[in-house]
């Protein structure tokens, strides 16, 4: 079996996601390749994708253009958006792509992708199975224009959702959000890794056991406002407690944070040490990105979900929030005073723990590969 997974560069959530799933095929001795959609087309047009999509999460133009996507879905019309006309421009492309690698099956994670399969679909030439995986604990605007063979959605409670959005309830599989299965699953002893933190990251003082850590995550582009955040933080918190700040690619955020609050945090950029952080932290700050605040309840890290990009990620943290999953708000000051709770009320902590566990799936990647195995089986019986 030979299968291909296709992301696109807006953010890194879809490619982690992506990139869990083909690690995970991999190790099974599956044949898989994984590939940014736009960057098939053309790097030129994969890059400026990219950095609309990072301009547009610091100005509001990604809200404005989520709330058109979003009025667009509920409009009752079989008028197609210019979302899913300018993706059904290289569909013949990706056909080439996809039959000249002799792929049995086709996963996309992203809605660009998508868009182009149904192309492919409706037009009878695609054959093999297509299916999306979803980032995030919502309906993303504009599905319903989408015609594939499944959908891997979060959590059982969303599939009414996706069902009045147009998507047939028998081609829903709720079983979670794919995230890397050997990091994420298995914790290290905290001292352990404070220790390895140490080491790598060139800390002193992480052997204090009576320390505390507060881990704030901004995602890859150093989102939010990590400076008022850590300001009331530190004014709560004991001077041995530790703060590690990741800033994700935006170097000027991680300078700016350095030079206002000196020794007093551990600021640093992007990182692959995350699964490591979290095993050394008490307590975790994150916007509400679906990606990572899926890797915290398989962690069972209690958590903070911090202001989101206007969007997706609202729903997310309405989702976690209202499971008792995690505590949102983007008030800076209650969100350091619930991390301070989070490290000393053990029955709050621990309820919040309780319900990430009940809530989450750390094997979603394995079912992924069993489902895609058993449809291309099914496939080839036809």
């Amino acid at each position: 079996m030979k299968v291909l997974i296709l992301s696109c560069n807006t953010g890194e959530g879809h490619n982690s996601s992506a990139k869990a799933i083909k690690k995970y095929m991999d190790a099974q001795g599956i044949e898989c390749d994984f590939e940014d959609t736009l960057g098939l087309v053309s790097e030129t047009v994969s890059k400026s994708v990219s950095d609309i999509y990072v301009f547009s999460t610091k100005s509001s133009l990604f809200e404005r253009a989520y709330r058109i996507g979003a009025f667009v879905s509920d409009m009752e019309t079989n008028l197609k958006s210019p979302v899913y006309i300018t993706n059904k421009l290289y569909a013949k492309k990706l056909y080439d792509y996809i039959v000249s690698g002799g792929y049995d099956a086709v996963i996309c994670v992203h809605l660009f992708p998508a868009e182009a399969l149904t192309a492919l679909k409706r037009n009878a030439k695609l054959k093999v199975p297509a299916i999306f995986v979803a980032t995030d604990y919502t309906v993303y605007p504009l599905m319903h224009e989408t015609m594939l063979d499944r959908y891997v959605i979060p959590h059982e409670d969303l599939i009414e959702d996706w069902v009045s959005k147009g998507i047939p309830r028998e081609k829903l599989v709720p079983i979670g959000i794919a995230v890397d299965e050997a990091k994420f699953t298995e914790r290290v002893p905290k001292s352990e890794a404070r220790k390895a933190c140490g080491e790598v990251f060139g800390w002193r003082g992480c052997e204090n056991p009576d320390s505390r850590w507060y881990l704030v995550m901004s995602g890859s582009m150093g989102f939010g406002d990590l400076g008022g955040l850590i300001a009331e933080l530190r004014s709560l918190i004991e001077e041995n407690d530790r703060v590690v700040c990741v800033c994700g690619r935006n170097e000027k955020v991680r300078e700016k944070l350095v030079e206002e609050f000196g020794d007093k945090i551990s600021a640093i950029g992007f990182t692959d040490k995350v699964s490591m952080l979290m095993d050394a932290c008490d307590v975790l700050f994150s916007k509400p990105g679906g990606i990572t605040s899926t890797e915290a309840i398989i962690k069972n890290i209690p958590f903070i979900h911090t202001a989101p990009i206007p969007g997706l990620e609202d729903y997310n943290a309405r989702f976690f929030h209202y499971h008792n999953m995690s505590y949102s708000t983007t008030d800076v000051e209650q969100q350091a005073r619930v991390a301070v709770r989070l490290t000393h009320d053990e029955a709050y902590r621990q309820r919040m723990i309780d319900a990430q566990i009940r809530n989450s799936n750390p094997h979603t990647c394995e079912q992924i590969t069993a489902l895609v195995e058993e449809m291309v089986e099914a496939t080839s019986r036809s």
